[in-house]
């Protein structure tokens, strides 16, 4: 089967299209023939090779979430899951191939109505968006800033902040056109990546959602209020700087909290429940999800390349 693997960490250019064997499922695991690939930004962070450290090496397989038909289970998997359209998670690798394998505790069927890479937009993102909101304890009527919401997380953690009652929804994007589309999804006040905005834009959040996370990461600890909390659920722009916790320390009297959130500290189910809640509500039109651009498998590389120039409204998928 093509896959595409990391042939060398760095650019994008490292990323090769390989033929591999096709995966057989292992007990309590299922095959599946793809038809939808999302491509996240946790894909990016592995190639440039930022997390080597935790042991990823030439010659990875990408991806973490695909949708498609399931072709084959393993020992102890009910027989009745064959021929079903379904969204999975990989873990991270494997998806990024004409076959995968997935856990059956991290499959879900796909309703009617729902695209494979409306599925693979949302089955992620989604759910850290839902559980970033829960950790952050959002109150109605409180100021939420989602810093990076063009990426597919900003985008379901602003429809959600809107849809929860927040006071007030403030985005940071990179420019008019993307505040524009924003706006149309529930966002209220449009700021630079910097953080600047109009006169009317809120001074201080009482929330902020963070995707991007790199060295300016302490100027947007510094817009919290008042026993603000700041959730940092990615790091796409690179680490923080190391000393970022003095800005809590220098603000001790305001007592703000800073928490980072990974969906792998949230049990199975309730993982689950959240995005069968979600894919309801999409193939019901009650949320939105933004698919990019669709690519063919052996475009891996560019697809990789439109999200380092920052060129990507919502997510690209890849389609064998």
């Amino acid at each position: 089967m093509k896959a595409v693997v990391i042939r060398e960490f760095g650019n994008p250019d490292g990323l090769e299209v390989v033929d591999l064997p096709v995966p057989v499922p292992a007990p309590g695991q299922v095959g599946i023939v793809t038809e939808a690939i999302g491509v996240g930004g946790v894909d990016a962070v592995i190639r440039r090779g930022t997390l080597a450290g935790l042991g990823f090496r030439e010659g990875h397989l990408l991806g973490s979430e695909v949708a498609g038909t399931v072709t084959a289970v393993g020992e102890g998997v009910d027989a009745s899951w064959m021929g079903r359209r379904v969204w999975a998670f990989t873990g991270l690798s494997g998806g990024y191939a004409e076959q995968a394998v997935a856990s059956v505790e991290d499959v879900l069927p796909l309703p009617d109505g729902m695209t494979g890479a409306d599925a693979v937009t949302l089955g992620s993102s989604g759910a850290v968006a839902h559980f970033a909101l829960d950790r952050a304890r959002v109150a109605p009527g409180e100021t939420v800033l989602v810093r990076g919401a063009a990426g597919s997380i900003g985008i379901t953690a602003v429809q959600l902040a809107a849809r929860g009652g927040a006071g007030a929804v403030a985005v940071t994007t990179s420019s008019p056109e993307r505040g524009a589309r924003l706006r149309d999804l529930g966002a209220t006040h449009v700021l630079d990546r910097s953080g600047e905005g109009g006169p009317d834009a809120p001074s201080g959040f009482d929330v902020v959602i963070d995707v991007v996370g790199g060295p300016q990461l302490p100027r947007f600890l510094d817009r919290l209020n008042p026993n603000g909390r700041y959730v940092a659920v990615g790091v796409v722009a690179g680490q923080p700087p190391a000393d970022f916790g003095m800005r809590l320390i220098d603000a001790f009297r305001s007592s703000l909290s800073f928490a980072t959130f990974s969906l792998d500290t949230v049990p199975g189910p309730d993982r689950q429940a959240v995005r069968s809640s979600q894919f309801a509500a999409v193939a019901h039109g009650d949320l939105r999800t933004v698919v990019h651009e669709v690519l063919p498998l052996d475009k891996a590389a560019l697809a990789h390349h439109e999200m380092d120039a920052g060129r990507v409204f919502g997510r690209v998928v890849l389609a064998p």
